[in-house]
This record gives structure tokens, sequence and C-alpha cells, in this order.
């Protein structure tokens, strides 16, 4: 009777810790697209209105520059940046593998050509094709989030980087990446590090270098589920994503891809009992086994420089991109093989799709943004048929950050500094719009009653 009571309790202990760390991710924003990977916070609750003065609860310049979203667990706010260090060389590394810089000379080669006829609206082009000079500190920082201050900070690397990037993109454009027991910080070609809470190191992988598109420079975010964290290396050299150990860095395995350069971040989802990464890519959409890295599915459709990440709900994957044309696809999880022509793709949708933003997905509506324009569409995530199309907002002007929800509320941030806040209905409905003076480009982040904004030079905590 005692040991049967003692393995009911172990069972009820076993539940209610699965209960618990639940709980504690949905309050959270671990990574850049928040604790569903949708774009919403189920749990938070910010305000509607502010501007530069009102209802900004704290504000802090953030050392350099960097564009990642403010990942939150508890009381810590994590960012990564690249600081300048004002060393600079007189001449260009001489380490840098020559492989890399042919490709370099190429990119630079094909400058030219890619902006006769590049799109507008917010950004496009801008490739850089200078050196840099400047060495650069790759840093992880740990703020208080109920001031904002500096707990901790810790310098990952510094160097000078072997290839410039975008007019519009920094050195350290990915997001840090949490469990509540890690915090990763990837810098790409610098690599990525594992630390504790604390900021103690506890391992570190190096990748190699990159040699983007037109220098567009790097952008990927790895991505975390359980004890496996992955990374997509898609760019103009030798392509990969490999799986690592989270608590080691232990490699797990390595599969190799032919892409042009994406920017697009992996996404982890259990279907069936199998964890699967899907990743959006211009060549095709492929789906890998998470446990062996062996292609589940593939698929076509996308156009080309894909960013925006792909959104799982309801065993439905949607993948979309922007940059000359227009693709998105519902794609029904469940298959395998070659998915072109068949019912696996549900629906279909061509025009008025992100370049640079990753939609929101907020009670089974689907929102989009229009290239990397403030025109908004909202589709039914299962049928895909339009809630409303293509309407445009007065306020933000330019986008490059993606939209997020909560409660019945989705917040649109221009690269301008100002927000539109609207319901989630069946028609357009601007509840807000909120300037907040200074330009903006990094996805914010909600936790609680707080809506997290990093701006160009500053951190914003906002709540009533």
């Amino acid at each position: 009777m005692g040991m049967r009571l003692r393995k009911v309790s172990g069972l009820v202990l076993s539940v209610l810790c699965v209960l618990n760390a639940q709980g504690a991710v949905l309050e959270n924003w671990a990574q850049w697209r928040g604790p569903l990977g949708t774009g919403e916070g189920p749990k938070a609750d910010p305000p509607v209105k502010w501007s530069a003065t009102e209802n900004i609860k704290w504000k802090v310049k953030v050392p350099g520059r960097g564009t990642g979203t403010p990942v939150i667990w508890g009381d810590q706010i994590f960012l990564l940046t690249a600081i300048p260090t004002g060393k600079k060389v007189a001449e260009y590394p001489s380490e840098v593998p020559g492989t890399i810089l042919a490709a370099q000379q190429q990119n630079q080669n094909a400058q030219g050509q890619e902006r006769q006829g590049r799109p507008r609206g917010g950004g496009g082009g801008g490739g850089r094709g200078e050196k840099p000079t400047e060495e650069q500190q790759f840093v992880l920082l740990c703020l208080d989030r109920k001031t904002g201050k500096t707990i901790w900070q810790q310098t990952a690397r510094q160097e000078v980087p072997h290839e410039g990037h975008h007019q519009d993109h920094t050195f350290a454009s990915a997001s840090a990446l949490t469990d509540g027991e890690q915090v990763f910080a990837f810098f790409g070609s610098r690599g990525l590090y594992a630390y504790d809470m604390n900021g103690k190191l506890q391992w570190s992988k190096d990748f190699g270098d990159q040699s983007t598109r037109n220098n567009f420079g790097e952008g990927s975010s790895p991505a975390v589920h359980k004890d496996t964290i992955v990374v997509n290396w898609d760019h103009e050299g030798e392509d990969f994503v490999v799986a690592l150990n989270k608590k080691t860095g232990e490699e797990l395995w390595r599969q190799g891809r032919d892409e042009a350069t994406s920017w697009s971040t992996p996404l982890i989802v259990e279907h069936n009992g199998q964890a699967q990464v899907v990743i959006a890519a211009s060549k095709s959409v492929k789906s890998y086994d998470l446990k062996t890295g062996k292609v589940i599915w593939e698929c076509t459709g996308l156009t080309g420089n894909v960013i925006p990440t792909p959104i799982y709900h309801d065993g439905m994957v949607y993948v979309t991109s922007g940059f000359r044309g227009n693709a998105l696809l519902a794609i029904k999880l469940g298959r395998s093989g070659n998915l072109d022509d068949t019912d696996a793709i549900v629906w279909k949708h061509g025009k008025g799709t992100p370049y640079v933003p990753t939609p929101v997905l907020i009670d089974g509506k689907l929102f989009v943004t229009s290239h990397n324009n403030p025109i908004i569409s909202c589709f039914d995530a299962k049928t895909g048929k339009a809630v409303f199309e293509e309407e445009r907002l007065t306020g933000p002007q330019g986008l490059y950050a993606s939209p997020v929800a909560a409660k019945d509320r989705v917040y649109i941030v221009g690269r301008n500094g100002t927000t539109s806040v609207i319901k989630k209905g069946e028609k357009l409905e601007v509840l807000a719009t909120n300037p907040l003076g200074e330009k903006v480009d990094a996805s914010p982040a909600l936790v609680g009653e707080d809506l997290f904004i990093r701006g160009h030079e500053h951190l914003f905590c906002i709540a009533d």
C-alpha cells in the first residue's frame, strides 16, 4: 500500500512539474516569436496607448547596435548587441579564407544587378561591399526587468567582422534564446554561446564564416526544443542545418542543404509524437526529423530572399515570403515526401505578403503585412478565406518589426517608431496610434502588463 501511494505521489509530482514548466513558458518571452512561436503573448495584457512620455515605465540606452528581439524570463531581459571598440585595422584580416573572399567579390559584382528593379517600401538593396575595419565586441546583455539596469554583461568574442552588412542591418541581428536554465547567444560567423542564467559560459561552438548574398549580413536565430538546439546555416557557401545538445554543445547531427542565403529562423514543432524542424527557404521548404536529421517532407512555392519564420497552428504550418513576388502556403502536417501538387498544401495566397516581417497568428486568424509596408490582411488560418485584405495603416511608416498580439489586439510597429494597435475582428479597427519618437527595426516582446520595444538607441518598457 505504501509503495502504491509513493508511485501515485511521484506521478502527481511529475504532472505538476510539467504543468508548472508549461505555465512558465507561457508567461515569458523565451524566443523572438514568443512562447507559442506565433507572435502571441497568451498571458500578456500590455497597454493600448502610449507616447514618448506617456506610459513609459523605464527607458535605457543600449550600448552598440542590434536588431534582435528582447527575450524575457522572469525578471531577466536578454539582448544581443555589437559594440564598436574604436580599434581599427589598416588592412582586411588576412586569415579570412580565400573561398569566402571570392564569394564576397561575386556578391559585390552582383549588387548592381540586385539594385535594378528592387522593390520599394521600407527597405531593399543596400548591401555594403566595403570591408569592415573596426573591431566589434559581440555582447550578451542581461537587464533587470523592473528597472532596465544591467545585471551582467558578457563579451562572447571581440574581432573585426569578415564582411559588411545591409545598411539597415547590424552585426547582431539574431535574438537571444532561453529555456529558463540557459541562455543562448548566436552571433552567426562569431559562433553560438551557451551561458547559465548568471552569465557563466557553459560552452561555445564555431561554425566558420558565412558569405551572405550581396553582403546583406546574417540574421537567422537558433531554435530549441527540449534538449536540442538547431542552427540553420544557409549562405553563398556550403549550407547545412545542425542539431546540438543544448547542455553540452555536442553535435548530434548535421544535414547538408543546397540553398541561397536565407534569414529565416527554423521552427521546431511536435506533430503526432514526432518532433520536426521546418525551414523556409527559396528553393524549397523542408522538414527534418529532429532526432536524425532526415528529411520528412518538402515542397516549393516561396520567392527569393526568404526572411519570415514558419508558424505552426492546429496541425498546419504557414510559410510566406515577399521579395520579387508573393507567396503564402498553408501546409498540413502528417505527410512525407514531396508535397507539391498534393492536398497537403491546403491553401495558397499570392499577393500582399511580407518581405521582412513574420505574420502573427491569434485565435485562428493570421495577420499578414504586405512587403515592408503598413498594409494589413487577415485570413482564416484553417481555410485561407480573407477576413479583410490589404488595408492601409496611417501611423507606421515602413515595417521591419514583426507584429505581435495579446488579448484581442495586434501591435504593428513601424520603422518610424509609431505603433498601430488594431482590434482582432472582422474588419480593420484601429484602437490607437502611438508614436515613440525613435526608429525601430526590432520586433517587440510582450510579458505580463509590459510591452518591450527596442529602438535604435534605447530599450523601452511600456506599461500602464
